[in-house]
């Protein structure tokens, strides 16, 4: 945890840039996008009429009772579809007062929502607006233009019907005519009336058979002008439709042109980022085209080389596929009323060879009325079938009532305050989350693993020290850790007793670490110097008492046996001053003056100076301090790298500010070593 606390801190004047621009980037958003009205709107559908109860005098009643729409066909989802129409949705957008905001119908489209209510006949109706009133006025115009496509729509599938069917009327009504013309002509010859009983019960079964023949003609009739109905909206033959019904029910076209409509779509992805000379745009015109190959050979192999397909008819029992197996319903049903009437013939024939035994004249009579009344029941079952189709008009396109008229909110729906704040925070927390990782990747903070390929003969952890205040002081615990360092550095065989402090960057502990590693190896009776060898910053001149003010260049005494060297004014080039041997020279005067046992010197960073790695070569024994969650992994490898360019000895690695819960232990009784 502190480790990420420590990135965090790391990087948090980027965060704070961050997090204000997405801040200003949210405010500018709320304040600059437009607000949005809804007028909410609710319509019903009545119940459907299509009950019809027609006699046809001898050939019985013609009764339908069902429903306009099939079990798949769902009345509330035609009716959300004529209201999303581009027909209706054009004629809207003539009469809006916002039309010229909108250059494309489909962007005007988003403005309407249709929402049809499961297990009810309400179909709601959701329109959006710039203004409460625009909103209002922009239902009440889509109100009035829906009912006048109802009523257009209705007028041209009535008079689609009647159209087929007008002339099956007119052949009706002549032949009836021409049947009754003929009764009253043989009646006003012959002067004669069927009144035997034989007579009349031959003439009645004769009837019966025929009427059931009439019926059986005129329901294959209805099934033949209804079959050539459908076949007219379909634009397709018979065998055409059933054709396009076996290539829409074949898997794999469905499937191929599933993946067509997938590969246009990015298509037109990719071409709006790329030319048409992109790979990637290429790929897909030729799979493009193998598709559409494909698709060819299933339609050439569905028509055998004849006719047409509807390649828009799909396998499920919905749409133009409802409607091409309605069409084979009714072709096959006037086949089989057409074969039924031929049985019938057979019969009638055959009683009629019997009737012509009877005297003629009765039988031309009872012939003659009967076919009076089969024509005439033939022509009112037409006439009743042209009613029918008006009431099917109305029951495709009823006359949709409002049930609730647009109501609009006073407050807006878009845009909201709530769902963009949390848009930011998001946006925030996942920003913050990809900068940290990103800078963090570039440098990112040392852990243990980075220092595995080194090897330091000395290791040693100081905990984590209360800030320096006016005097050298620190807790027992602390003095046991130095205690360690000073005792494991005594046992090293150092080159003229020199050790050079340092570390990767600055506020790592090095001059804590300089102090504390002289004071401990004094309390292990020995003489030491320390020297301030950063001559930009003088940290540890400033931390014992001496400024770069002072122009203090002479040896200080600090305690019995510690003295400093403070940094040592220089009024040319420092790196020349090192690289020419003046600091060497300078520190071997003192130390033959002062013969001491360690001379300890707190050099400037590595990462930040060229001067240190000049010093490691004098001073080849290096004791280099990290700080966790502070050193960085490439700073310090770069400054070991350095040092061991300049043929330094890295004889130890000390670990500054180390986290630790162990209890300390009193080691020093005596006063603190110095006061200032």
């Amino acid at each position: 945890m502190n480790r990420i606390f420590a990135i965090t801190a790391r990087h948090c004047s980027w965060l704070l840039c961050l997090n204000a621009i997405l801040l200003a980037a949210a405010y500018y958003s709320y304040a600059s996008v437009a607000k949005v009205w809804t007028a909410n709107t609710q319509m019903i559908l009545p119940a459907q009429t299509t009950n019809l109860d027609a006699s046809l005098g001898t050939l019985g009643s013609l009764r339908n009772s069902n429903p306009s729409f099939s079990d798949q066909v769902n009345p509330l989802k035609v009716q959300a579809s004529i209201l999303t129409s581009d027909v209706l949705m054009e004629k809207v957008l003539a009469s809006d007062p916002e039309k010229e905001k909108f250059n494309r119908l489909s962007n005007y489209k988003g403005l309407f929502k249709v929402a049809p209510q499961e297990q009810s006949t309400i179909i709601s109706l959701a329109v959006n607006g710039s203004s409460p009133e625009i909103a209002r006025q922009r239902s009440l115009i889509l109100i009035q233009a829906y009912e006048n496509r109802l009523n257009e729509l209705r007028q041209t599938n009535s008079q689609a019907r009647q159209k087929f069917s007008q002339q099956e009327l007119d052949k009706a009504k002549q032949a009836l005519s021409q049947a009754q013309l003929r009764l009253t002509r043989f009646k006003q010859s012959s002067g004669q009336v069927n009144t035997e009983e034989q007579t009349k019960g031959i003439v009645t079964t004769m009837n019966a058979l025929i009427s059931a023949r009439a019926q059986a003609l005129a329901q294959s009739q209805a099934s033949v002008n209804r079959a050539k109905a459908l076949s007219t909206r379909l634009s397709l033959a018979p065998k055409e439709a059933i054709n396009s019904l076996g290539l829409g029910e074949n898997q794999n076209f469905q499937f191929i042109r599933t993946k067509l409509s997938e590969v246009d779509a990015s298509l037109v992805q990719k071409r709006a980022n790329f030319t048409d000379e992109h790979p990637q745009v290429r790929s897909l015109l030729t799979q493009r085209e193998q598709l559409q190959r494909q698709l060819q050979q299933y339609v050439v192999q569905a028509t055998q080389g004849e006719g047409k397909v509807d390649t828009g008819v799909s396998g499920q029992a919905q749409g133009r596929a409802l409607l091409i197996q309605q069409m084979i319903l009714a072709e096959s049903d006037g086949i089989a009323q057409q074969k039924q009437a031929q049985l019938l013939d057979k019969q009638i024939a055959s009683l009629n060879a019997t009737l012509q035994s009877l005297p003629g004249s009765q039988a031309q009579i009872q012939e003659l009325q009967r076919q009076v009344e089969v024509t005439e029941g033939v022509y009112k079952g037409l006439v009743a079938q042209v009613q029918q189709y008006n009431i099917n008009a109305f029951d495709a396109y009823p006359n949709v009532q409002l049930l609730d008229g647009p109501q609009v909110d006073s407050k807006p729906i878009s845009p909201k305050l709530s769902f963009m704040v949390i848009n930011a925070l998001m946006a925030s927390v996942i920003g913050s989350i990809a900068l940290i990782l990103l800078l963090e990747s570039r440098n990112p903070l040392l852990s243990p693993k980075d220092l595995q390929a080194f090897k330091f003969p000395i290791v040693v952890g100081i905990p984590k020290l209360k800030p320096w205040k006016t005097k050298l002081d620190w807790g027992n615990e602390t003095e046991v850790e130095f205690q360690r360092l000073a005792s494991a550095v005594s046992l090293q065989p150092l080159e003229n007793r020199r050790l050079l402090v340092t570390s990767a960057a600055a506020s790592e502990g090095k001059t804590t670490v300089s102090i504390g590693l002289a004071c401990a190896l004094v309390d292990l009776g020995f003489r030491v110097l320390v020297v301030d060898g950063d001559f930009r910053q003088a940290e540890l001149s400033r931390s014992l008492g001496y400024t770069k003010q002072s122009n203090v260049n002479n040896l200080q005494v600090i305690h019995p046996n510690l003295d400093l060297l403070p940094a040592i004014s220089n009024q040319g080039k420092i790196v020349e001053w090192v690289r020419r041997g003046r600091f060497e020279k300078t520190l071997a005067d003192v130390e033959l003056a002062g013969n001491y046992d360690y001379v300890i010197i707190d050099s400037a960073p590595v990462g930040l100076t060229s001067e240190t790695a000049l010093m490691a070569t004098v001073i080849s024994n290096v004791l280099f301090v990290i700080r966790p969650n502070t050193s960085y992994k490439n700073s310090v490898n770069e400054s070991l790298e350095q040092l061991s360019q300049h043929n330094a000895h890295v004889l130890g690695l000390v670990v500054n500010s180390l986290e630790t819960g162990a209890k300390s232990y009193p080691y020093r009784f005596s006063a603190p070593l110095v006061k200032i």
